[in-house]
């Protein structure tokens, strides 16, 4: 019986040893999607305890606590940290199978030095541990960042966004980490859900034009654009619901608009023609600046609407959504390469079955621009466990070229999730490495290219990425 979390964890035949220990592990990390504060890794921030560094703002130990019976106020409400920490600690024993736990422990392990198992009997212990490590430098947040090896962090931006904590980020030359915001408008496109009205009267005031029609909309987004590109950006993203494709020109969309200006009702058939009209537009933009376009689909939001109610959105109540059309991607992909429109972009949906759709469609619309111009996003939010990662690679190595994959993202709001890098890495050289024992790659030089490729030069190169 192997020993939990030895130096091979998840790691089954001496050429996963091999691959992960000299070629993957070493690799520096592009972490180009998460949700981290730029302002506190330009301030430095520093923690208190490993609730503010663990437990804070994470919706995904959240819905394990949830679903140990853990009362709200031990998760979102006003009970003492230390109490928190507490409940969290006695509910993770039984997440089993559940990438939290190794997550978790893989964390306690390289960032406090913890080789022990954290359960509601050692909880005091880690705090107490975790409280004295925390003092020192390298567990600030720049010091977790810089100890995490990693070269680049793309974070999630509105357009209304001032970027002020990038921009001074960008103008510091004492800390080497590239941090670049990501533009994403779902606000500016989402017509259909409260609070759209207030939002474009913000977007209005931020770029200077007053939005009374598309194409004052189209002007002020294209003005934020423009100056996110400024500050480095390489990249937007899209939230989007399920995805939508409902062709509809400036006439059309226009008067769509104007109802949503005055308040009125708009139908699902509207809102999807609306936002086809704006992601077509912005797509465009991304193609002539060099960003890639990130979308994110199949997700449904809020499904509980007396906890949305009181918490409010990314508190840990969304799930899988309902499977759409796969028709209104393969629309959007033909609409944007048709007019040579169609940026790099990356596709994540939160369907694992839509794995197999993704990756054939790909290879209809891979351009000459840069090898694997089309992506198939890592295994995302529900699916970025041990199972859901292998199915993704999987699939994507059937039917696509596993070899140019841009490979891990944490997807995190915590600045100790670069660990899921670690993770990732692992199950990919254990795939990788049962292929070559199994005679169905050779042990090559270009294999150990391969693993490296997949956890670093692809996404440098993806994203045009230059050192400060």
């Amino acid at each position: 019986m192997k020993k939990f979390l030895d130096k091979d964890f998840l790691l089954s035949s001496d050429t996963a040893c091999k691959l992960y220990h000299q070629y993957a592990a070493d690799m520096p990390i592009v972490d180009y999607h998460c949700h981290v504060s730029p302002k506190e890794i330009y301030e430095d921030k520093k923690f208190e305890n490993i609730f503010e560094v663990w437990l804070s703002g994470d919706h995904y130990k959240w819905r394990m606590m949830r679903a140990n019976g853990v009362d709200e106020k031990y998760i979102t409400g006003d009970a003492p940290q230390r109490e928190k920490f507490q409940k969290f600690a006695e509910a993770l024993p039984k997440a089993i199978g559940n990438p939290m736990y190794h997550w978790c422990h893989l964390e306690l392990k390289k960032y406090f030095g913890y080789e022990g198992i954290l359960n509601g009997d050692t909880a005091e212990q880690v705090w107490q541990l975790a409280a004295e490590k925390l003092k020192a430098p390298s567990m600030s947040v720049r010091g977790i960042i810089k100890q995490s090896n990693v070269a680049f962090i793309g974070t999630t931006d509105d357009p209304v966004d001032s970027l002020e904590w990038h921009i001074k980020l960008k103008a510091d030359d004492s800390f080497k980490t590239v941090v670049a915001p990501s533009f994403r408008p779902d606000k500016a496109l989402n017509i259909d859900k409260s609070g759209w009205l207030e939002y474009i009267s913000q977007l209005s005031e931020v770029a200077g034009v007053k939005i009374d029609s598309l194409k004052a909309l189209k002007d002020a987004l294209l003005k934020r654009i423009e100056f996110f590109n400024e500050c480095g950006c390489k990249a937007s993203d899209h939230g989007l619901d399920y995805m939508i494709f409902t062709p509809c020109d400036d006439v059309a969309a226009d008067e769509i608009m104007q109802k949503g200006l005055k308040g009125e009702s708009i139908t699902k058939a509207q809102a999807e023609a609306f936002k086809t009209n704006l992601l077509v537009f912005c797509a465009k933009e991304y193609k002539r600046l060099g960003w890639a376009m990130q979308l994110h689909y199949n997700c449904l939001r809020n499904p509980n609407s007396k906890m949305f109610a009181k918490l409010g959105p990314d508190t840990g109540f969304d799930c899988i959504g309902p499977k759409e059309s796969s028709e209104a991607l393969s629309g959007l992909l033909d609409c944007l390469y048709s007019s040579e429109s169609l940026p790099k972009t990356i596709i994540y949906s939160l369907d694992s079955s839509d794995n197999s759709f993704i990756d054939s469609l790909m290879g209809a619309f891979q351009g000459t621009e840069i090898p694997g111009k089309i992506q198939h996003g890592s295994a995302w939010w529900f699916n970025d466990n041990k199972q859901g990662m292998i199915d993704q690679l999987i699939s994507l190595a059937n039917l696509g070229l596993l070899g140019n994959f841009v490979g891990m993202l944490t997807d995190s709001r915590s600045f100790l999730s670069y660990t899921r890098h670690e993770y990732f890495r692992r199950i990919l050289c254990n795939l990788l490495g049962g292929w070559v024992e199994n005679g169905e790659y050779p042990d090559s030089p270009q294999l150990g290219e391969i693993v490296k490729d997949i956890c670093f030069n692809n996404a440098k190169r993806y994203f045009d990425l230059e050192g400060k």
